[in-house]
């Protein structure tokens, strides 16, 4: 057991008041279970939620003893992408990347193999430090996550294998064209 203080559970943002402090965690550190952590006021925190959690930035962890810890989307390194959206936002969901969409921008995380397809595609790139929030999953919750080679991106290798895939899923009904009677 711990004497710390612990969030068992968050509030999303807009629907709290009253923070106490808050906490600068990347994309990644917020997508949590359980977790020590320490504020911006440097007072240490446990999280121990029931499962799993995507927090976004402007939530708040609701610790035991009623303070609340909000959650910031703190900087890390991302490409600013630039140029045909519609199309280069095609290829970036396609490989299933989490993207922030700015009314004539988009945002991933920094990823040289992306970045390389996204220069071959004719994209405008800047890198840049600054928080990264990107749209949530179906019906704008939750998270869209990325699609893994089972190997970190960070390791300077060659990929030796295309990243343009088929999906085949079945849904239980056939996608065969009708002819109308």
């Amino acid at each position: 057991m711990t004497d710390l203080p612990c969030a068992h559970h968050h509030q999303p943002a807009g629907q709290w008041t009253g923070q106490s402090a808050s906490v600068a965690l990347d994309y990644e550190a917020r997508f949590m279970r359980r977790k020590r952590l320490v504020t911006d006021a440097g007072w240490p925190f446990m999280v121990d939620l029931p499962g799993a959690t995507s927090l976004n930035h402007g939530d708040a962890l609701v610790l035991d003893d009623g303070r609340l810890v909000m959650v910031q989307a703190a900087a890390e390194p991302v490409l600013v992408v630039r140029g045909d959206l519609a199309r280069l936002a095609w290829h970036i969901g396609n490989r299933h990347t989490p993207c922030q969409i700015g009314a004539d921008h988009l945002v991933i995380r920094a990823d040289h193999v992306l970045e390389g397809m996204l220069r071959q595609l004719g994209a405008d790139l800047t890198r840049a430090e600054a928080p990264f929030t990107p749209e949530g999953g179906a019906y704008g919750r939750g998270r869209t996550m990325g699609h893994s080679h089972g190997h970190a991106h960070e390791q300077d290798h060659a990929h030796g294998h295309d990243h343009d895939h088929a999906h085949h899923h079945h849904h239980g009904h056939s996608h065969a064209a009708r002819t109308p009677s």
